[in-house]
């Protein structure tokens, strides 16, 4: 059973985030078949996607829907991330990826109607990216989110996030689903990241 264990206050609201731990063992599991996964075919696949030793930036526009709970707060999100990409093999590479993420509090209606607060987080992640084709890759990524407002708590969320995407000397577009743990609190977001990025 859902346990009612995080709960943010403004003025008469109570808005409660519920613990779904069965949830939170799948997400974790998927995550790390997928870098299983990513690891196996990109060690095994000939794609010369990501050149051995480059390193890349990139910087990407996010667009976040709301999973779970973090659905009774807000409808929808965005965000703005920068990675960094080391190439290990010619079609595997290691990511570290940070940046902002917003998500729009929504608007109650009562008496008066209530505007819920935003939800904003600061990812760090490290992750690995297994091309299978020449243009299309696996992705895992785990890490800890920031929170940045007083009122959901300012608690650090364990991040754990599967992926996949298409990407060029230049483009990256990935989509995924990231989930957010921690304080007995889970829920997440569904991704998709469309980057421009560089060789260093």
């Amino acid at each position: 059973m859902a346990k009612y264990l995080l709960m943010g206050r403004y003025r008469n609201l109570t808005i409660v985030l519920l613990t779904n731990t069965t949830m939170k063992k799948m997400t974790t599991l998927v995550a790390a078949a997928f870098t299983a996964a990513a690891i196996f075919l990109g060690t095994n696949a000939n794609a010369q996607s990501t050149p051995k030793n480059a390193l890349r930036f990139g910087i990407g526009v996010e667009g976040l829907l709301p999973t779970g709970n973090l659905k009774n707060a807000s409808n929808v999100g965005l965000g703005i991330t920068p990675r960094l990409q080391y190439g290990v093999a010619d079609n595997l590479a290691l990511t570290l990826t940070s940046g902002f993420y917003n998500f729009f509090g929504k608007e109650l209606s009562g008496s008066p109607s209530v505007k819920v607060p935003a939800y904003q987080m600061v990812p760090l992640k490290a992750g690995i990216k297994a091309f299978v084709s020449q243009n299309v890759y696996l992705s895992g990524e785990v890490g800890a989110g920031f929170e940045t407002k007083e009122y959901y708590g300012k608690n650090t969320k364990l991040i754990a996030s599967p992926g996949i995407g298409w990407a060029n000397q230049s483009w990256d577009i990935g989509a995924r689903y990231e989930n957010f743990s921690g304080q007995s609190n889970n829920f997440g977001t569904i991704g998709l990241r469309v980057a421009y990025g560089f060789g260093l």
